[in-house]
């Protein structure tokens, strides 16, 4: 599975973006995907998740109920929407496919993913 992420930009705290992340390669419909984010000098970590059928999500604390994520598996695409956007947003965002048909407990474990994209920046000015 190769990942490609996009719709990334500079933004104004309480703005919104989407971002996207195109699949290619088979059988995209069956991995769970996850969204993580890497600022600056720091560590990355985990923002969203989707199951393959969307019928589970996960949030970070720190979206929760700003970020939705949500996959069009017939168009080979997870979104990320992302509202009322924050400084502290600031980022390089990352797109995942993990690596188990079902997430585990593990799934805001990074080193729980097996295919990664190349990173969209995402600005977020006060």
């Amino acid at each position: 599975v190769q990942l490609q992420a996009s719709g990334g930009g500079l933004v104004q705290a309480g703005g919104s973006l989407r971002l996207s992340c195109a699949a290619s390669g088979r059988a995209f419909g069956s991995y769970p995907m996850g969204w993580f984010r890497q600022a600056p000098g720091k560590e990355r970590t985990f923002v969203a998740a989707i199951s393959w059928r969307a019928d589970r999500t996960y949030y970070g604390d720190s979206v929760k109920g700003r970020f939705t994520v949500s996959r069009d598996n017939a168009q080979n695409t997870v979104f990320l929407q992302m509202n009322s956007l924050r400084p502290e947003d600031t980022a390089v965002y990352f797109c995942a496919a993990y690596a188990k048909s079902f997430f585990t407990y593990n799934y805001a474990k990074d080193y729980e993913y097996a295919y990664w994209g190349q990173g969209t920046q995402v600005t977020v000015s006060s």
